[in-house]
Order: C-alpha cells, then structure tokens, then sequence
C-alpha cells in the first residue's frame, strides 16, 4: 500500500493510464499490459519492503514495477487468460447476487474463471477490446475521483485494491 502523500501521483497516472486503455486498449494492447503489469508490480513490491524509509519504498516501487511489466508483456495469453477468468468470475458475481446471498463456492468460482479463460484464448480479439475498455474506464473513474476530492477514491489510490 502507498503512502497517502502518493495518492495524487497515482491518481493522476491511473486517469491517463485508464484513459488510453479504455480508448485504445486493443491497439496499445501489450502497453496496457505492461501498465497493469507495472501497477501490480508496484504493489507488490511496496508490500514487501515496507514503509520503513522513502528510499526503499522508491526502489522497491520501481524493481516491482519493472519485473511486473516484463513479465506481463512476456506473458501476453496468460493476460487475455486472466481478463476471460476475471470477466468470468465478475459475471458469476453478479448473477450469484441476484439469486442468493452470500459468496459463490469456491469450487464453483475456480471452474468458471477456467472456462472463462479458455474461452477467452478461443476469442482473443473480442476479449482484448472489451477486457480493455472496462479496466480502462475503471481506472480512470477511481482516479479521477481520488483528484477530486473524494476521500474513499483517496484511499483506493493509495491501496493495493484499485
């Protein structure tokens, strides 16, 4: 998790980022993944490191960051793989909140992230553009409310749940 004095940079990174995901994911589409890789490799590495100084928290941010956006480019199907499970899995949430409380099994949620990761390497194309366009313009809205002002987008900035 970053520091709240980070939460302005960040947001304003998560604006631009999410705006030309959003707008131009598909043809941007292995830079989207570096940036997503880049994002979660920061957190990740600030995580590990800890807030004890500015220094180790830069250095771990970057290391991070760096190792995250390699390994995402490298790994471009395991990307549309994971966007088919995500979709997948956000479906099930949805329809599972109309019909019952609670969360969904966690055997039935692991079988639908693999069916919708496989159905996603069949329809690579169609995955790319519309995976991109809703990371894109999520990450874009939490970044733009956390420049306005809102205390809770603040937060989702600064966290590693964005």
């Amino acid at each position: 998790m970053l520091p709240l004095a980070y939460a302005t940079p960040t947001a304003i990174v998560l604006v631009i980022g999410g705006l030309v995901t959003c707008f131009a994911g598909y043809r941007l589409f292995r830079i989207v993944l570096g940036f997503f890789g880049f994002i979660l490799g920061i957190m990740i590495g600030t995580s590990l490191v800890g807030s004890s100084s500015t220094w180790t928290m830069i250095m771990g941010a970057l290391v991070g960051g760096v190792v995250g956006a390699v390994l995402m480019v490298a790994a471009y199907f395991v990307g549309v793989g994971l966007i088919g499970a995500g979709l997948a899995v956000l479906g099930l949430h949805v329809v599972w909140s109309q019909v019952t409380t609670g969360d969904p099994n966690t055997v039935v949620t692991v079988v639908v992230a693999v069916l919708g990761a496989l159905l996603a390497l069949s329809i690579v194309r169609y995955v790319a553009i519309f995976g991109t366009a809703i990371a894109g313009a999520w990450t874009s809205l939490v970044g733009g409310l956390a420049l306005m002002g809102d205390p809770k987008a603040l937060v989702a900035a600064s966290a590693g749940d964005v």
